[in-house]
């Protein structure tokens, strides 16, 4: 059985850095898609970064370009959302999710995991939250 099992958030001053992690276990595909969400309250489910299991790596616009966030992922398949310089806006609950993928072909480039709808991910961690105080 899939799982994801989050760790880490709290809350943190404006300014301040925060890491979580979200160690995916129980998966037995060898291509998969890994991403952040974060959803505030009312408001819908909005994507954060996804990674590809090849370590193909998309961020989603709403923090693509800031330099704030950094995804990386080990070798024991826990992917990691480390946050700096955060914002009372970055206050939210953050989710990882993940969703198998088809193999991929010698030399295929990497695909099926870019930022889109939480609806294309199937499982999902329990959660985070993150809160920034000004």
């Amino acid at each position: 059985e899939v799982q994801l099992v989050q760790t880490g958030g709290g809350s943190v001053s404006a300014g301040g850095s925060l890491t979580l992690s979200c160690r995916l276990t129980g998966s037995e595909y060898n291509s998969f898609c890994m991403a952040w969400f974060r959803q505030v309250a009312g408001k819908e489910r909005e994507g954060v970064a996804y990674m590809h299991s090849t370590g193909s790596l998309k961020y989603a616009d709403s923090v693509k370009g800031q330099g704030r966030f950094t995804v990386s992922r080990d070798v024991a398949n826990t992917l990691y959302l480390q946050m700096n310089s955060l914002k009372p806006e970055d206050s939210a609950t953050y989710y990882c999710a993940a969703e198998p993928l088809p193999e991929l072909l010698d030399g295929e480039p990497p695909s099926g995991c870019s930022p889109g709808p939480a609806s294309e991910l199937r499982y999902w961690g329990q959660g985070t939250q993150v809160t920034v105080s000004s």
